[in-house]
């Protein structure tokens, strides 16, 4: 069931959604090779709290860290680590949630540590942000929820590349994953109406090779199947009586 969020609603979520932009710059500002998936990690987390709020994720179904740090041929979920050091060439997935007075958003952004990016490295972030960017101008009150996924996946495989299936956007509100779901894929013009209230993490997973994925035995590290590199971007997007409102949007971005 979809729960439409008020106005008063939405206005925690956009508090939330601005602890998670804020912190995502922060943590941007720090990546530099050497540093572990674990130093960004405690980063978040004491940006987090000492903006009011309370991380999203740790904890969840008993994830132990309060981001996600996936590299390279990873998609999502990845552990943070003290033995993983970022090195020069890395495409760092980072996926950031927050709580404030009860309500959740959610954001990530893919991102390379220094050096200069492989060429195919480079088109593939751009295209999964471009598809992001699609994904969100689709979210309009009237439209059908899958022309959100039809626009991902028109952007993201015009250039080339998959979309993975087996993971999807979702609602977001008290509970960090609500109804409905929003794949990366699929028809336009099917699913529930878009109205004022909607409130949806749009989150493009786009690989260089096939879209399928395998988990690591970490029961939480989504992989490509095949190894091929992985790209992420997510926003949490709110539908109201006067358009779109990106609620993550971040102001140095």
């Amino acid at each position: 069931m979809i729960i439409f969020k008020s106005p008063e609603e939405i206005g925690r979520m956009r508090q939330a959604g601005r602890v998670v932009a804020t912190t995502i710059d922060q943590l941007l500002a720090a990546v530099r090779p050497g540093l572990t998936t674990e130093d960004l990690d405690r980063l978040a987390e004491e940006f987090i709290r000492d903006q009011g709020a309370v991380p999203s994720f740790k904890g969840y179904r008993g994830f132990p860290g309060t981001i996600c740090t996936s590299l390279n041929h990873e998609v999502v979920h990845g552990i943070p680590s003290p033995t993983r050091a970022l090195i020069p060439g890395d495409v760092l997935k980072l996926d950031v949630g927050a709580v404030w007075d009860g309500y959740h958003a959610d954001s990530a952004v893919s991102v390379f540590v220094a050096g200069a990016p492989s060429e195919e490295a480079e088109k593939l972030v751009r295209a999964t942000e471009e598809s992001l960017e699609a994904g969100i101008a689709a979210l309009r009150s009237g439209a059908r929820l899958s022309d959100v996924g039809h626009a991902v996946q028109q952007v993201a495989e015009g250039a080339g590349f998959s979309c993975v299936r087996e993971y999807a956007g979702h609602g977001v509100g008290r509970a960090l994953h609500e109804d409905p779901q929003v794949p990366n894929y699929g028809d336009p013009g099917r699913g529930p109406v878009v109205k004022p209230g909607l409130v949806v993490a749009i989150e493009p997973m786009v690989n260089v090779g096939t879209w399928r994925t395998r988990v690591l035995r970490d029961h939480w590290t989504v992989v490509t199947a095949d190894g091929s590199l992985s790209a992420h971007f997510e926003h949490t997007i709110a539908v109201t009586e006067d358009g779109t409102e990106v609620l993550t949007a971040r102001p140095a971005a």
